[in-house]
């Protein structure tokens, strides 16, 4: 049976149920029925929902089950919450203002981490990032001032700064550029899925070792190092750009 749509798919108007119909006697109750608040979530909402009421309302335990970030369930419960009418908001902010009058940063630090953190700070927590193929990639800031989530990277736990250190002074050691390596299809230390690819050093950073399956996070890796204006996010390759190689590298 298909869900009942709350919306107008032309309009986006309120729709409401005007008839009623018992397929067992064939009997039709004509009126206008108002749909139910929980009509309004869509599918995706709907299943964050039953997880969220199972797991009795530990977001633990929702991340653990739909194996997505604390962050991201957060967004999704304000989300949900917003969709019910309970408050919450569309683009839930996960942090604050004053979460980011804490952080730590080194402004005149040529690190790529600090310069990436600095960059995140001023767009309040959140950016989208843009992969080679145009895929939009929500970025968010944890609460923590280490690390960092996105919706395309539903993988614990979350990644921190220093990653983009480890990847830039992979590139610095060969000249300015490496290659992104294939870990979806190969094994750290596999041909393909070098440790001097970017896939290879990300895999070590998080504690992989040679003949272990990797997960392949390079397209939101690279989308962020273009935007931070670091490294140009070439057709199966990373380059240093010549901006930051004149600013920060002596």
């Amino acid at each position: 049976m298909n869900k009942i749509l709350s919306t107008c798919p032309v309009c986006q108007g309120a729709l409401q149920i005007s008839v009623l119909k018992c397929p067992d006697c064939g009997l039709e109750l004509k009126n206008n029925f108002d749909l139910s608040i929980f009509d309004r979530l869509t599918d995706e909402q709907y299943s964050f929902l039953i997880s969220f009421l199972k797991s009795r309302g530990n977001l633990s335990e929702v991340q653990s089950e739909m194996n997505i970030t604390y962050a991201a369930a957060k967004r999704k419960l304000d989300e949900v919450l917003f969709s019910l009418g309970l408050g919450g908001s569309k683009d839930a902010d996960i942090v604050s203002a004053d979460n980011m009058s804490a952080w730590k940063i080194d402004f005149d630090s040529g690190l790529a981490s600090e310069i990436i953190k600095s960059k995140l700070k001023d767009c309040g927590g959140h950016v989208t990032v843009y992969t080679a193929r145009g895929l939009p990639c929500e970025i968010y800031a944890e609460p923590d001032g280490k690390t960092f989530s996105c919706d395309k990277l539903p993988i614990n736990p979350n990644y921190d700064y220093a990653v983009f250190d480890v990847i830039v002074e992979l590139l610095k050691s060969q000249g300015g550029r490496a290659r992104k390596g294939n870990g979806r299809n190969f094994k750290l230390g596999e041909k393909g899925c070098e440790e001097n690819t970017v896939v290879g050093v990300i895999a070590k950073h998080r504690g992989r070792k040679p003949g272990e399956s990797v997960f392949d996070p390079v397209f939101v890796m690279a989308a962020v190092l273009e935007w931070a204006d670091i490294a140009k996010n070439g057709r199966g390759e990373l380059i240093l750009k010549d901006s930051y190689l004149s600013k920060h590298i002596k």
